[in-house]
């Protein structure tokens, strides 16, 4: 929180950028395939009923579906794919530590999916295991309304660890249609028209040469959507009174603790709450993997959330997909970033039990009792009160104690909602249009799949 606007991180930037794409891991590029090709009469047909189209890939019927180089499809209570007979062998030089190491790999390329929701922008996601000695790339090719294709875009070269390589998303990608900003594939002037009609999602999975070891994933999506602009949104009617117990954490107490990641806690509002949602699903560290923590530093794994979710290309920790996947390394856990269209949905949320993570931007006078205005920031929603009112876990907060907090119901769906905003200067930047992240089980209740479903997320 409180980081200065970065106009490389979202989503509004009109101005087309003229930088060159920059090229994935050699292998992976090499990839032959069929041109994407978009039905535009038959997306002038279609209707949406939502302004965001969620698609993940999760079952082994889904794995088996896609194209495989050097990996297969593993069935069992979490299907997903790994790394079988290698494809070959290539060089990365790690732009973060100057180290170039050689790696097997093998490539899986999902379906064209196309999109119920003609997109100015699409985020992808991912659940995945790590073993040392291997990671995983993402990529994402999208197909334009206009019949044109992108390149095949970086969305992150990841790792659970940071030991082997360091975790990073990609500048500079751009084809002068569509911009990656970190973790955002965003077309670059919607107000032509033009806008992401499918896309098909590539992983590639990499180990050190001659080992056994192999990375898992068993989730992969994206998430469509296009939210109008607005500067407002229109007021809900209030549906669910209720809270749920969710751990509380302070950013705060953390500041100039391991200021390598983000300068420290002053930032960490990403890491905080993802934490917050973790144990309240159970995920608990062991000794062993906070050892690396100074011992007499308050809540070791608030430090170990930070240091597993930070993104050296980004330069924070706030990268919304690799909090995600962060959250997915808990046993039984698997995690989304998708956008939402109501408070409804949140109260849907909330009566299954299962929290969630808002990402919003406000000047100090536009959400009252928060004392403070960001251009971005992250918190976790826990219930709401009888009057309808939103009560946060806000992790900008002076102690554990103090970070529960209730914010009135219309101010808070409004910075929340909206894509336009003014900022302290006056000037139009950016709203994040109903963010969020949501953690569950992998194994969700009836309950808590119906509610997932309602509010679009595949389970």
């Amino acid at each position: 929180m409180r980081r200065a606007e970065q106009p490389s991180r979202r989503t509004v930037l009109a101005a087309a950028v003229a930088a060159a794409v920059t090229a994935g891991v050699g292998p992976a590029a090499a990839d032959t395939e069929e041109p994407m090709r978009t039905d535009t009469a038959e997306l002038a047909r279609a209707v949406p009923a939502r302004t965001v189209d969620n698609r993940a890939w999760t079952s082994y019927g889904d794995w088996r579906g896609g194209t495989a180089r050097g990996t297969r499809a593993v069935a069992g209570a979490r299907p997903g794919v790994a790394i079988a007979t290698p494809a070959g062998t290539t060089e990365y030089r790690d732009p973060h530590t100057g180290t170039t190491a050689r790696w097997e790999y093998g490539t899986w390329r999902s379906p064209v999916h196309r999109l119920a929701v003609p997109a100015t922008e699409a985020i992808v996601s991912w659940n995945a295991h790590t073993p040392a000695g291997t990671w995983i790339q993402i990529e994402l090719k999208a197909g334009y309304t206009d019949g044109t294709s992108s390149p095949w875009y970086v969305m992150g070269r990841w790792a659970a660890g940071d030991q082997d390589i360091r975790r990073t998303s990609v500048d500079d990608q751009s084809d002068g249609k569509s911009t990656v900003w970190t973790d955002t594939l965003a077309i670059d002037d919607p107000s032509t028209g033009l806008r992401l009609a499918s896309y098909r999602l590539r992983l590639t999975l990499y180990r050190k040469p001659g080992t056994k070891a192999t990375p898992t994933v068993w989730r992969l999506g994206a998430m469509g959507s296009d939210v109008p602009d607005r500067f407002t949104v229109p007021a809900s009617v209030p549906g669910l009174a209720g809270e749920l117990a969710v751990p509380r954490y302070s950013q705060e107490i953390h500041k100039g603790q391991y200021p390598e990641y983000d300068n420290g806690g002053e930032a960490w509002c990403s890491p905080t709450s993802s934490q917050m949602i973790i144990e309240y699903w159970g995920g608990r560290l062991t000794a062993a993997q906070l050892a690396w923590v100074d011992p007499s530093y308050a809540d070791p794994q608030v430090c170990h959330a930070a240091r597993f979710t930070y993104d050296h290309q980004y330069a924070g920790c706030g990268n919304w997909p690799f909090n995600a996947a962060y959250a997915a390394t808990f046993k039984d856990l698997q995690a989304v970033v998708t956008r939402l269209g109501s408070l409804t949905d949140l109260e849907t949320l909330i009566a299954a039990g299962i929290p969630a993570i808002t990402s919003q931007s406000f000047l100090k006078e536009e959400l009252t009792g928060a004392g403070y205005g960001t251009a971005g920031h992250l918190m976790t929603v826990i219930g709401f009160t009888a009057d309808g009112d939103v009560i946060a876990n806000d992790p900008a907060s002076d102690s554990n104690e103090a970070v529960r907090r209730v914010y009135r119901r219309r101010e808070w769906e409004n910075i929340w909602l909206r894509t336009k905003r003014y900022n302290a200067s006056g000037k139009v930047v950016s709203g994040t249009g109903g963010v969020c992240y949501l953690y569950f089980p992998a194994r969700p209740t009836a309950a808590q799949r119906k509610a997932l479903t309602a509010v679009g997320v595949r389970v």
